[in-house]
């Protein structure tokens, strides 16, 4: 009897099943802690439920609450606030920064590199709780006493409406300026020399080749910068939750740690999770922008 052949795996199939068992642990990963979570915070944003007792379904009555509740606007703002004042200082020290290490009269400049992209490594919590000393209340703290030394009094960091977003987009600009000078270092590194010596023949001075060379050619980067700066922002929880305690006032709250807040302290796992999808909306939104910013920049320059 003749065996009836069967059909074989061919070596293409064979590449493409090893990849896919390869990279399978990640979807896996990213089901359980990713996906599944934010599905079933969906779900969950329409039932009031306290962790513990069954979930009793409440239609839109938890996006009632949130938007009825004058400090989940007060987080609205401050995210954006404390996101703009820790961002646009970020992007200009941090192409003046990558600048001054792209250039060859610095000496010791892997020395400096380390050091300037050490924050972005370190603890988070070691960096709030640091934070936390130097912009302390009392006179003797760092903040206070230097500003002491102009007679100015004494300013309650922590409580005061905008002493708490300077204390806070201060720690962000901090850790994430080493981050940002070196992605623009990469990328003024892809710029060709020539056109520095050309335009030092030129007699160029070195703002006016940041202005016409650098800053042109880092386009696409600082886009980049802004884009994950932008996102980055709007997560913003460690640093607000340890300067301003469990507490989290009104003038510093954002909205990751206003929805924490419901869940974790208040135990309203419905509203906390109806935040998180209002936040998830405005993420998007403030995505899109930015993608309508890029490609808009993008034709122009074609065009030109």
């Amino acid at each position: 009897m003749e065996t009836a052949n069967k059909p074989k795996m061919t070596e293409k199939k064979k590449t493409a099943l090893a990849a896919l068992l390869f990279i399978s642990p990640f979807f896996l990963l990213y089901a359980v802690f990713g996906l599944f979570p934010m599905l079933f915070s969906f779900y969950l944003s329409f039932f009031r439920w306290d962790g513990l007792t069954p979930m009793t379904f409440t239609g839109w009555r938890n996006f009632e609450l949130i938007f009825t509740d004058p400090v989940f606007y007060s987080a609205i703002k401050n995210t954006f606030i404390i996101g703009i004042m820790g961002t646009l200082p970020q992007i200009v020290v941090g192409i003046l920064l990558a600048f001054a290490l792209n250039s060859t009269l610095l000496k010791f400049r892997n020395t400096f590199r380390t050091a300037i992209f050490l924050p972005y490594i370190t603890s988070i919590v070691a960096v709030a709780i640091i934070f936390g000393v130097i912009f302390n209340n009392q006179p003797f703290g760092f903040a206070n006493y230097f500003l002491g030394l102009f007679d100015i009094d004494p300013i309650r960091w922590n409580q005061e409406y905008w002493p708490v977003k300077i204390a806070i987009a201060t720690m962000v600009f901090w850790r994430w300026v080493g981050y940002n000078t070196i992605i623009f270092l990469a990328g003024m590194q892809s710029i060709p020399k020539e056109l520095y010596e050309a335009a030092k023949i030129d007699g160029a001075t070195v703002a006016q080749q940041i202005r016409l060379i650098t800053l042109p050619m880092l386009k696409p980067i600082v886009m980049f910068v802004v884009f994950t700066a932008t996102i980055g922002s709007f997560q913003l929880f460690t640093e607000p939750l340890i300067f301003l305690g469990r507490g989290l006032r009104e003038e510093g709250i954002s909205v990751v740690a206003y929805l924490w807040r419901d869940a974790f302290v208040y135990n309203s796992f419905g509203t906390a999770s109806a935040s998180a999808i209002v936040l998830f909306l405005i993420i998007i939104s403030m995505t899109a922008i930015n993608l309508l910013i890029t490609n808009r920049l993008g034709r122009s320059k074609k065009v030109s």
